[in-house]
């Protein structure tokens, strides 16, 4: 009946003493069992139980569903040849489960295209889990990585989950990671090469299974060389680069970009705003961008207000 009738849940009614028998009506994907004689309150109370489940199984169907589309490889707008080549690396590597290495200048939109690869691998039924290492120091960006035990420090009250477990099965995408310490990257070192890590305080030893991607807005190489960036680390997830240029370097894209926010951003204001003036068309196109795509959309939203 499940397999006819998939996400219908199945209340299982069985006889006084045959608990066996539920039981293995439950292990086949029934959701509950009730024994004879049963009391119609325990049956409806059952019931109701059910159909929670399934409404919030259906909403978050639904929910997948719509970050699937859209982080879906047609959201990232762009006709230029650096587009293309960026969407045909981004759909080479999807498949895979090797580290990207995106690289970009801020506001190129690296987390957009880090999320698409996510959506179009063979993780997307598991957790993307994003952290930006230049926002924590180096205590607080170690413990939000590996987790913590309770009384691993002052003030570690309980035990925390780190990223590295919130993202099991699926993907941990590590942005600014040239803002990360010399002493967090030998240990994300040793994470890359052994596979695992142990929570601050603890002892027990946990399987990292978890695709990384990678971003930065600074050259990595030269960090190395100026001995801000372990080379070994630098060689373990440079193993599939993929650079974003500049808006100004693909002034190709700068239209259709900005068509897509304003069709976007009408729909959000209800402001109705069609096409964008000859003269505003020049202005955009020649303008050098500095903050790139999202620059582009908040002054087009600007623009609209």
């Amino acid at each position: 009946l499940t397999e006819r009738a998939i996400g219908l849940p199945v209340i299982f009614i069985t006889g006084h003493g045959d608990v066996e028998t539920g039981v293995r009506a439950m292990k086949a994907g029934a959701f509950d069992f009730i024994e004879r004689p049963f009391d119609q309150d325990d049956v409806r109370r059952t019931v109701q139980k059910a159909l929670a489940m399934t409404r919030l199984v259906a909403e978050n169907r639904v929910l997948r569903e719509e970050l699937e589309r859209q982080y879906d490889f047609s959201a990232i707008i762009g006709t230029s040849p650096q587009v293309v080549e960026i969407l045909r690396q981004a759909g080479d590597v999807a498949v895979t489960s090797a580290t990207a290495l995106i690289s970009g200048e801020s506001g190129t939109g690296k987390e957009l295209l880090a999320r698409a690869i996510h959506y179009n691998s063979g993780r997307v039924g598991h957790p993307f889990v994003a952290i930006n290492c230049a926002t924590l120091p180096e205590n607080l960006l170690e413990s939000e990585l590996f987790g913590y035990e309770r009384g691993a420090f002052t003030g570690a009250e309980k035990r925390k989950v780190g990223r590295f477990e919130l993202a099991a099965g699926g993907t941990l995408f590590l942005d600014e990671i040239g803002e990360m310490t010399l002493a967090v990257q030998v240990k994300l070192l040793r994470v890359l090469e052994l596979h695992e890590f142990s929570r601050l305080g603890g002892t027990e030893t946990l399987r990292a299974d978890v695709r990384l991607i990678i971003a930065t807005n600074r050259d990595l190489a030269d960090l190395v060389a100026k001995r801000l960036f372990r080379e070994d680390l630098y060689y373990r997830i440079n193993v599939f680069p993929i650079t974003i240029p500049p808006l100004h370097e693909r002034t190709q894209d700068i239209l259709p970009l900005a068509r897509h926010f304003l069709l976007e951003l009408t729909e959000r204001t209800g402001k109705m705003v069609t096409d964008i003036r000859p003269e505003a068309r020049r202005i955009l196109v020649n303008y050098g961008w500095p903050g790139n795509v999202r620059e582009l959309k908040n002054g087009l939203e600007r623009g609209l207000i």
